[in-house]
């Protein structure tokens, strides 16, 4: 069977790189721009998402076009920032393993201008540079770009979000007029068509998706909070969810300081990123997260621009960007290379209409979801040390040595008071300092849009991850599918590691209990239960296990 990479027209040498890089078949923005670069030799805007295989769909034409026979600069790739452009640079370097004769240079701020001027030296047919140490070595005559054959716009939007306007009209008046422009954005501002009408000649014009619109792989979700509560809330979020390893977006570099001062002051393992750090200090973090050494990347939008780690599962924004179309790309940071991921805003009552701008602009809804009260943690991180001390190995060599003195220490303590020990020093731990507000905001209903209204129950399900579900969708499909109802009757779905939560309408509660309990689950027996309520709004009719407890 024909390798779908080299139907599309590419040398087979590249085609072996890529096949040992573990790609299997190309993706939208691949099987639409290699072809047409391959063959056509004009200008192309391509707009899709972060996490696309963008760098695929330039790199590989671009090393196709490359004359290896001449000494100069044959292709210009910009890129935003210092960290894309050294991951671009590593992967034309990997696509070219089987080209022995291409060499690829990197400039960018920050590091010594002599140093990569001797890499410009050796003559590089590939440049990949940040705008402003391009536009410096341009000026001062450390390079020369009148013969490229094409300059490569990546992230087009970001860069003239961060102000390079000028600079990037400085280096295409610059380049040779025989170029070809390919310019690769997610989004398309004015500034964007201001470039392409400028600087090309009738563009082919390629669109994954629709313009300015979200990966189909990431779900979109708020909660609603008064402004007080915003640190809060991000630690019930962080802390309910299992294995959660993502980016966490602030508006200014102080407030970035100062939410990852706070969460490592709070025990968690996070790093900030923001403009402030020196280059040295940036590069450290960044290795850090890169190898899961930080759990969770503290950003501003301008120094998380360009970030390219893999599988990161979560993106929340502390606040949402001042401009609606940064919001695009903190999300594309999560859900890349076909894998699903969440961005989570949270919100005060008053960014209800932003939160509906967003939506238009990325044409997804979002939905929103309640924050777990404190008691909602602490049982959820309870049943994480249950499975954890589950399916603990035993070594009998490190244990040998102490298993006499814990026979003799806990002869007389049964089976049920030793649970009943270990479940109250952990929930005390888990409790301390924490406590059970409810800090959703009361001021707008808690139901998901399209739900409808009326009284709403929660349930545990004994169904999560372990049984094959790697996303919320994943089990909203089956609870769908088992019970006849529609999309919107379930919300607020939530999987754990061997449980998980979902919330449907009052009306439906023996609908549930009729479908699942008794039921299996590749060979698991599956059962529900209602959660416990919470407490009644002030004003509401109190729950009969309220009106108990004020009576004891």
């Amino acid at each position: 069977m024909d390798n779908p990479f080299l139907a599309l027209g590419l040398d087979e040498r590249l085609v072996a790189a890529v096949g040992d890089l573990g790609y299997e078949k190309p993706s939208e923005v691949q099987q639409k721009a290699i072809p047409h670069l391959l063959q056509d030799q004009s200008d192309l805007v391509s707009l899709a998402q972060t996490g696309t295989g963008k760098t695929a769909a330039f790199s590989l034409p671009l090393l196709q076009h490359i004359n290896t026979s001449k000494k100069h600069i044959q292709g210009v790739i910009l890129s935003p920032t210092r960290e894309l452009a050294l991951q671009i640079a590593e992967d034309i370097k990997s696509f070219s393993k089987y080209l022995p004769k291409i060499k690829v240079a990197t400039v960018y701020g920050g590091a010594s201008i002599e140093n990569q001027y001797r890499d410009i030296k050796r003559n590089p047919q590939i440049v990949v540079a940040t705008p402003g140490r391009l536009k410096d070595m341009l000026k001062r005559r450390m390079i020369k770009l009148e013969e490229i054959k094409v300059c490569i716009l990546d992230e087009a939007d970001e860069m003239l979000n961060m102000g390079f306007k000028d600079d990037l009209d400085f280096i295409l008046d610059r380049c040779g007029e025989e170029r070809n422009t390919w310019l690769f954005s997610a989004t398309m501002p004015p500034e964007v068509s201001r470039i392409a009408k400028e600087y090309m000649s009738n563009p082919f014009e390629i669109t994954c998706g629709r313009k300015n619109e979200g990966s189909n792989n990431v779900a979109h979700q708020y909660v609603v909070v008064q402004n007080f509560n915003r640190y809060q809330a991000l630690k019930r979020l962080i802390d309910f969810q299992q294995d959660m390893f993502g980016v966490i977006f602030c508006r200014t570099r102080h407030e970035t300081q100062d939410v990852a001062a706070k969460l490592i002051n709070d025990g968690y393992n996070a790093g900030p990123l923001h403009g402030d750090l020196s280059q040295a200090q940036r590069d450290t973090v960044m290795g850090h997260f890169r190898k899961r050494n930080i759990q969770f990347l503290v950003a501003t939008d301008v120094a998380a621009r360009g970030i390219d780690v893999n599988d990161i599962t979560h993106v929340i924004h502390y606040k949402l960007p001042e401009q609606i179309e940064s919001y695009t790309h903190r999300s594309g940071r999560t859900g890349r290379a076909g894998k699903s991921g969440i961005s989570i805003s949270i919100t005060t009552s008053s960014e209800r209409k932003k939160i509906k701008a967003i939506e238009r602009v990325i044409k997804k809804e979002f939905d929103k979801v309640l924050l777990p009260s404190s008691k909602d943690v602490a049982n959820n991180k309870l049943m994480q040390v249950v499975n954890k001390l589950k399916n603990q190995e035993i070594n009998e060599e490190l244990i040998s040595k102490y298993t006499s003195y814990l026979s003799e220490e806990f002869d007389a303590v049964s089976k049920e008071e030793l649970l009943q020990k270990f479940v109250t020093m952990e929930m005390e731990i888990f409790l301390k300092g924490v406590s059970d507000d409810d800090i959703n905001h009361k001021g707008q209903r808690n139901d998901e849009r399209g739900s409808g209204k009326g009284d709403r129950k929660r349930f545990y399900i004994s169904i999560g991850e372990k049984d094959g579900f790697k996303s919320w969708t994943e089990l909203k499909d089956v609870l769908r599918e088992t019970t006849g109802l529609g999309k919107d009757d379930f919300t607020h779905v939530d999987v754990m590691k061997t449980f998980s939560f979902f919330t449907v309408a009052s009306r439906n509660e023996k609908l549930v209990f009729d479908k699942f309990n008794g039921s299996t689950w590749k060979g698991r027996n599956v059962s529900v239960e209602l959660t416990k309520e919470k407490k009644s709004r002030p004003g509401r009719r109190k729950s009969p296990e309220r009106r108990r407890r004020r009576r004891n």
